[in-house]
């Protein structure tokens, strides 16, 4: 396939129709930092860590410059950015994941992401997807607003103010994090103590009594997951990633690698400091000190950390309790096995190896992106790479996916792109619910004895991933990519007459389509050490 061929078919897929832009720069560096007392270099976003947070309004389009100042090669230098959650329809190549959409963005160099929501709103965030980057803190929230909030009127406050992101931190570099190792703080909102460290402020969430607040709380984590409570307070949950659920009121909230929960929190306690807990369940920690913490601080309390209450958590958050608010129920013909496509994807460790695989095959990235692959021809797979790692799919199908649990002794969570799903069947949870089910895109895996299995229609064509968001089971390869519906990826091409020019801008988009094909080689002509 010629170049003209391939901006053709770049063009339409980053594709949007006309709205409001957010426009936005990140400037990627590396800086020494200090959030838990502890100095050591890192990646910063605009100078910080979780970078800075990008909102919009539903409906409104994105337009994010990303440019890579990166220098230290032990984080390597390269670096994509997904935006996670964003379904991106029909704009594959705005996914942002290295070597699945796109090649590394260079040092030195810079790309700039634009992409429309469709018809979406809530809690998402963005994060490096190369290799181990993220958990060095490249990653930052990403809200987009509703302005016909089906629960607007349940709360009074919903700003950056209410954003609370949970992200492990280490005294050392990623690539040195091994199976056993623990992290060495837990960071709110960027802020955080270890374990003989000084006493270093906490984070505050501040409130005034009587008033209600939308919290939304994002696990940025590489590897941990969590137990989250406020002492003296329950909350109503009213969101999973991205999607709203049906108010259920509950005390704490286990949240894995890369979910989103909104919440109700009401300002109902005396004038007082409270501290929020966030106890790792991967790992053995305490509350010791303020480790794992940060504060609920009421107008007026004194600025001080809070009281140690006795507040026993008994009313938990459970997955198979959420229920999606709108459209609710699963595609296709209800009943296992009764999709259109059912896959069992049994995952597991080689300690040959010292690999996960899935159905036996470990993810190793190619060399070429698969959606560049595509472009140029590859269809099935026997074409695409890596092999045994690409599973085809054709459009306009119901898939169900299970989640073995078997050979996993503990739980991973698995985050699909391009898609929202259904999880039909919750860790925890023997039965199956076809009716109203959660809608999400990060499900854990569970325990041995769960076999979680999820739906989901296929009708956005391009390369997506799925792969467990513990980041380094990730660079370890448990990961797998869905090729949806390759003749259609390759075929809506607008330069063969396909284009509507009363919706896209096909100048602007061809410009943007070059731009994207010359990061490949750019990278390919990097030395390793930039790489």
């Amino acid at each position: 396939m010629n170049l003209v061929r391939r901006v053709g078919h770049l063009a339409l897929l980053l594709a949007g129709s006309a709205a409001a832009t957010t426009v936005a720069k990140l400037e990627l560096e590396n800086a020494v930092i200090s959030p838990d007392g502890f100095s050591r270099n890192a990646i910063v976003v605009n100078g910080i860590t979780p970078g800075t947070v990008l909102t919009s309004t539903k409906g409104e389009s994105f337009r994010v410059t990303v440019n890579n100042l990166l220098t230290d090669e032990s984080m390597n230098r390269s670096t994509s950015i997904h935006w996670h959650g964003i379904v991106q329809t029909h704009n594959n190549a705005m996914d942002g994941v290295s070597f699945v959409t796109q090649c590394p963005i260079a040092p030195g160099n810079s790309f700039t992401y634009t992409f429309t929501p469709p018809d979406q709103a809530g809690t998402f965030w963005y994060h490096s997807h190369f290799r181990l980057q993220y958990c060095e803190g490249l990653r930052g929230a990403l809200v987009i607003y509703d302005p016909d909030d089906p629960y607007l009127s349940l709360y009074d406050v919903d700003d950056a103010s209410t954003i609370i992101t949970l992200a492990d931190w280490y005294h050392i570099n990623a690539f040195d994090v091994t199976p056993t190792t623990e992290p060495d703080s837990l960071l709110i909102n960027g802020l955080g103590r270890y374990v003989g460290g000084p006493s270093t402020p906490l984070s505050v969430i501040n409130v005034v009594q009587g008033k209600r607040y939308r919290i939304r709380l994002l696990s940025m984590s590489c590897k941990p997951d969590y137990l989250f409570s406020i002492d003296s307070h329950t909350f109503t949950v009213i969101e999973a990633d991205g999607e709203p659920t049906r108010p259920l009121v509950i005390d704490s909230i286990p949240i894995y690698a890369a979910q989103r929960y909104s919440f109700i929190l009401e300002a109902n306690q005396t004038v007082d400091n409270y501290f929020i807990r966030v106890n790792p369940t991967s790992y053995n920690s305490t509350f010791n000190n303020g480790l794992n913490s940060a504060i609920l601080r009421y107008s007026g309390a004194p600025i001080e950390d809070p009281p140690t209450r006795k507040w026993p958590l008994v009313n938990p958050l459970l997955e198979s309790n959420l229920h999606a608010l709108i459209a609710p129920g699963a595609p296709g013909v209800p009943g296992v096995g009764n999709a259109d496509i059912n896959l069992n994807l049994i995952a597991q460790f080689n300690r040959t190896s010292a690999k996960f695989q899935i159905n036996g095959v470990p993810y190793e990235s190619p060399t070429t992106p698969v959606l560049l692959q595509i472009l140029s021809g590859a269809l099935n797979v026997a074409q695409l790479k890596p092999q045994g790692s690409v599973y085809t799919l054709p459009p306009s199908k119901v898939v169900e996916l299970s989640f073995p649990g078997t050979l996993l002794p503990t739980p991973h969570p698995f985050h699909l792109h391009g898609h929202k799903f259904d999880v039909v069947r919750s860790a925890g949870n023997a039965g199956y619910n076809y009716v109203d089910p959660v809608r999400r895109d990060t499900v854990s895996s569970g325990t041995p004895s769960d076999n979680v299995t999820i739906r989901f229609t296929t009708d956005n064509p391009g390369p997506w991933f799925l792969h467990c968001h513990i980041d380094f089971h990730l660079n370890e390869g448990l990961a797998i990519v869905f090729a949806e519906d390759p003749q259609g990826t390759a075929l809506n091409d607008p330069v063969d007459g396909n284009y509507d020019p009363s919706a896209f801008a096909e100048r602007a988009l061809i410009v943007l389509a070059g731009k994207w094909l010359e990061l490949c080689p750019i990278y390919d002509s990097l030395p390793a050490s930039l790489q």
